[in-house]
């Protein structure tokens, strides 16, 4: 790792310093305030970083002094030398915990995330199996503190679901969720099974950033919008109004329905809410295959095509396949709590592959 240098660390800790000056201005404005805190919650552990790392160097001096200078004392010698063998193992860690914060960082990062859940190969219980998801995620929403709204559901007759959209929101959820976009293999005998024979089945997943307003301007003459009678399974009516909206978005094809709702202007609204959000989702990705040109991280990809998770019953284990960590704790996974597991490691694991990258460059 290329090691950074003083004048920028001296440079990170003259801006935290500045803004604490800037903040404390009597007549600073409202809006100015809001502005200022933002990029200072920001810099504040870098900052701290940059700290330790200045501070664990200037000790490190100090102490080789202490060890070479030939008219001190032996056993003062002898504890300057046990002394700079304990900052030599851990200022390495604190230039990476540095560079960590020093990455570019995604500027989605601290958005709310649109959650999509759909039911693939192996029919009613790949339906379960999507159920089974999207429990893991509310629990796990949960457990971070994080608000969970459905914005829309297609029940399975069995149990589950066929399709499940939800809004999570709270500080850092797409940092946390993004690289959970994917295939999800399921391996388990079916409640419906007598022989005990081993079932495979699959749900797919995508994590998206929440587009605010300003991200996605859509235009009402690029809008067609189609609303109709809601109808549950079965195709029984359950709504004797024209409640549910389809919209359908021209210029790309793509098209959104709402139904949940008995409100026609509440399906509304949150119809064009996932619409605005996939349409984010295509720029942003559109913009980063222009930066990145063939080049895809092995974490970060997103590509729903892949298969990138096992959760086999039978063993107890889940297996993230493309860092290659196999837990055998499915139960706390499922459950919500262990899910964090896997993401803080898949999260170290693009952390490394960037700060490699940098290395290369």
């Amino acid at each position: 790792m290329s090691r950074i240098s003083l004048d920028r660390i001296v440079s990170i800790e003259a801006k935290k310093h500045e803004l604490t000056e800037a903040m404390a201005a009597p007549s600073l404005a409202p809006d100015e305030f809001v502005r200022l805190s933002k990029e200072y919650a920001q810099i504040e552990p870098v900052a701290n970083a940059a700290r330790e790392v200045r501070r664990l160097r200037a000790e490190l001096d100090v102490l080789l002094g202490m060890a070479a200078d030939p008219t001190a004392e032996a056993e003062l010698k002898e504890m300057a030398e046990l002394e700079v063998e304990d900052i030599k193992r851990r200022l390495p860690e604190a230039e990476r915990a540095l560079a960590v914060k020093l990455l570019p960082r995604d500027a989605a990062d601290e958005r709310a995330a649109m959650l999509e859940v759909r039911a693939g190969t192996g029919g009613d219980e790949a339906a379960l199996f999507a159920g089974d998801l999207l429990r893991m995620y509310q629990r796990y929403a949960e457990e971070q503190g994080w608000k969970v709204e459905l914005i829309s559901a297609s029940a399975s007759d069995v149990g589950g679901y066929k399709e499940a959209i939800a809004s999570i929101s709270g500080a850092g959820v797409f940092a946390k969720l993004k690289f959970e976009s994917g295939v999800h293999r399921v391996q388990r005998v079916p409640a419906t099974e007598s022989g005990g024979r081993i079932h495979t089945s699959a749900a797919t997943v995508a994590v998206l950033p929440e587009a605010e307003d300003v991200d996605a301007q859509i235009d009402d003459k690029d809008l067609r919008i189609d609303v109709y009678r809601s109808s549950g399974p079965g195709g029984q009516s359950v709504n004797t109004t024209d409640s549910a909206v389809r919209i359908t978005h021209l210029p790309t094809g793509l098209v959104v329905i709402q139904q949940d709702e008995k409100s026609q202007h509440k399906n509304k609204a949150k119809a064009l809410k996932v619409l605005r959000t996939r349409l984010f989702e295509m720029e942003r990705e559109r913009l980063a295959n222009e930066r990145a040109g063939a080049r895809k991280s092995m974490v970060g990809s997103g590509d729903r095509s892949e298969r990138i998770r096992t959760y086999n019953f039978p063993q107890g284990r889940v297996t993230d396949h493309r860092i290659n960590l196999t837990l055998h704790k499915l139960d706390a996974i499922l459950e919500g709590p262990g899910l964090g597991e896997l993401v803080d490691a898949l999260i170290a694991e693009d952390e490394a592959e960037r700060l490699a990258g940098l290395e290369e460059a």
